[in-house]
């Protein structure tokens, strides 16, 4: 248990030193891009965010899998945890999205293919979380959220073909459809917000599962003193 949270400590430190390196990097390295100037750097926190999206409904949907596959608690508290992840994640491409938008169309939102299929997205997973926070926490229960959650990575690929298939104003900065990244400090920018987003979700999926099965072992232990007559229900 030492080493584990050793680990935990340790993989906590790496996360914040590179979190606080990307800020700034891209704050004093990363070039002001002509056109929208300075707001044009939330890109390199909104497509990270929606990428740690993604990485947050993964871990749902392989938790998801694993509980209706073996029923056990660690699979029901990664499925919990990366809905969790992925609303926080989700709320951050929303929030940020229509920042940029303002700048680039002169308004926050239009309702494109991408911007309605990730909202739709986020509301499955709110959805999640509200199930699991007001509901028993029983098995049915357990079963209910985990087949939502296999229905929300389902929207994913739709997310990401939305552009390609509906068209839309949505940029394709990436491939170069939408302006491009000119500058190689740009491109390293994105590089390491990627990176910093990645750690910062592995955590926060690592710290939520610990917190569940935590939580789990307590009420299961509070049951069986129960059953025992040992403390009043």
């Amino acid at each position: 248990m030492k080493k584990i949270d050793g680990l935990f400590g340790l993989f906590t430190g790496i996360t914040a030193l590179a979190i606080l390196g990307t800020l700034h990097f891209i704050a004093y390295v990363v070039p002001t891009e002509a056109t929208m100037g300075i707001v044009q750097k939330i890109f390199y926190f909104h497509v990270p965010s929606a990428y740690a999206m993604y990485l947050g409904a993964v871990a749902c949907l392989v938790g998801s899998i694993g509980y209706l596959a073996r029923g056990t608690q660690f699979w029901d508290s990664l499925a919990r945890a990366g809905a969790e992840v992925a609303v926080i994640m989700g709320l951050m491409v929303l929030i940020s999205g229509p920042l940029w938008a303002a700048k680039a169309w002169g308004v926050y939102w239009t309702w494109d293919p991408r911007l309605t299929t990730s909202l739709l997205s986020v509301l499955v997973y709110v959805a999640y979380v509200v199930l699991r926070a007001f509901t028993g926490g029983g098995e049915a229960e357990k079963k209910f959220a985990a087949a939502l959650g296999i229905l929300g990575a389902a929207n994913l690929p739709i997310i990401h073909l939305s552009v390609r298939k509906w068209g839309g104003t949505h940029p394709q900065v990436i491939t170069g459809k939408g302006g491009g990244l000119n500058d190689p400090n740009m491109k390293l920018g994105l590089l390491y917000g990627v990176i910093a987003f990645t750690l910062l979700t592995l955590l926060l999926i690592w710290l939520r599962v610990r917190q569940d099965r935590a939580q789990a072992r307590i009420d299961e232990a509070l049951d069986e003193a129960s059953a025992l007559g040992l403390v009043d229900d």
